[in-house]
């Protein structure tokens, strides 16, 4: 980072946030402001009896939605061209994490995806999957002009990719590895990669993928679930369970929904009803309705990300906006796509709605460091 550029970043760290582009900041606050609703609403009955209060996971969230808006303004006022110089320590860090979190982590449910820290629990693949969009983000910014060339410039940011979809695989979390490897195949796609070098990347990692999908019992077992294959397995009628019971909650609501707190899914017949599947609930209290007011929601957010994409006076920060926003179109939907039964099961959250800390936190940053660029439009040269 040279000298000019330190004291642009040191005259504009306390950038007006008048600047910031409102639609973006008004659709999730109002996405993580409803998402207590409805996590007290499809968490009521199970918090009850785990914990002995329906409101305890309801407190335990509405905390979270409190620090991840703080977290967006506070992001927001930081330069996001601080994270270009820091775009490898970051990285190395994340790299570090995942390694850690399979020698420390606790096994769930055949899976290592937390460190405990205390009575604070963290999932390393979601700091590392946006230290990996900086990352390339500030790589193909610093190398634009060569990223065509294979050997010294393009096989190097395959390595880092290949090395954190490998980690979060071995955890194992499929789901969220193929996200991440989505996300990196867009970035390199809007970033100017030689589209031959592209394509084979992206063949060879649907084989790798599928590979991977077929060498685990439960994954082929969920791959059958959604062709409809061996429904008389009862493994195959257990998996099935839940996507069943996510489409009669859509069914129950209807096009105006049955009611907000009128949930009858939610009454331990929906697992996880009030983390990877509370759009259904949604679904289901809401109705056609509530459900494509927060689809719609969400297409505003990718519009208006790439908008502010487009516009953003830098290389990296029209490849940092891009990756941010197709990280939360692509969870968005995909979560959705699942629980109407149009994608396989996974453990994918729904953004700023389901129930969870970590998720929070780091997408919140994110959208802050997304509305500083934003509020950077027309301040630098644009390059």
């Amino acid at each position: 980072m040279d000298i000019g550029l330190q004291k642009k970043i040191s005259q504009h760290s306390s950038l007006p946030l008048g600047r910031i582009d409102w639609f973006i900041l008004v659709a999730i606050v109002g996405l993580m402001t409803f998402s207590v609703a409805f996590v007290y609403s499809a968490s009521s009955s199970f918090s009850a009896v785990k914990f002995g209060s329906s409101e305890s996971l309801f407190w335990k969230h509405s905390v979270r939605v409190l620090i991840g808006v703080v977290l967006i303004f506070v992001f927001a006022r930081i330069d996001y061209r601080v994270y270009q110089k820091f775009a490898k320590p970051l990285l190395l860090l994340g790299v570090f994490l995942l390694v850690a979190v399979l020698f420390v982590g606790p096994q769930i449910k055949g899976a290592k995806r937390w460190i405990y820290l205390g009575s604070i629990t963290f999932q390393p693949s979601e700091y590392a999957k946006f230290a990996l969009i900086i990352f390339l983000a500030a790589y193909m910014s610093t190398y634009h002009e060569q990223i065509t060339r294979f050997k010294d410039r393009f096989v190097p940011m395959l390595i880092w990719v290949g090395i954190v979809c490998g980690l979060v695989a071995l955890q194992p979390n499929m789901s969220t590895a193929t996200v991440i490897f989505m996300i990196a195949v867009t970035m390199l796609f809007v970033g100017g990669t030689n589209p031959f070098h592209l394509g084979a990347v992206l063949g060879a990692g649907i084989i790798l993928g599928g590979g991977y999908a077929l060498s685990a019992e439960y994954r082929l077992k969920r791959i059958f679930a959604y062709l409809g294959i061996g429904e008389e397995n009862k493994v195959t009628e257990t998996i099935s369970y839940q996507l069943d019971q996510a489409l009669i909650a859509f069914a129950n609501g209807g096009f105006w929904g049955v009611g907000a707190g009128q949930s009858r899914q939610r009454e331990w017949f929906l697992p996880e009803s009030y983390g990877d599947f509370i759009f259904s609930v949604v679904g289901e209290e809401y109705g056609f309705i509530g459900v494509s007011i927060i689809l719609c929601a969400f297409m505003l957010i990718v519009w208006r990300g790439t908008i502010i994409a487009g516009r953003a006076p830098d290389k990296f920060g029209f490849l940092l906006a891009s990756g941010i926003t197709c990280t939360l179109g692509y969870y968005a939907f995909i979560n959705a796509g699942v629980t109407c039964g149009l994608l396989p099961t996974t453990g994918l959250p729904m953004p700023f709605i389901s129930y969870g800390g970590t998720s929070v936190f780091f997408s919140a940053a994110a959208i802050g460091i997304l509305l500083n660029i934003s509020a950077h439009t027309g301040i630098y040269k644009r390059e």
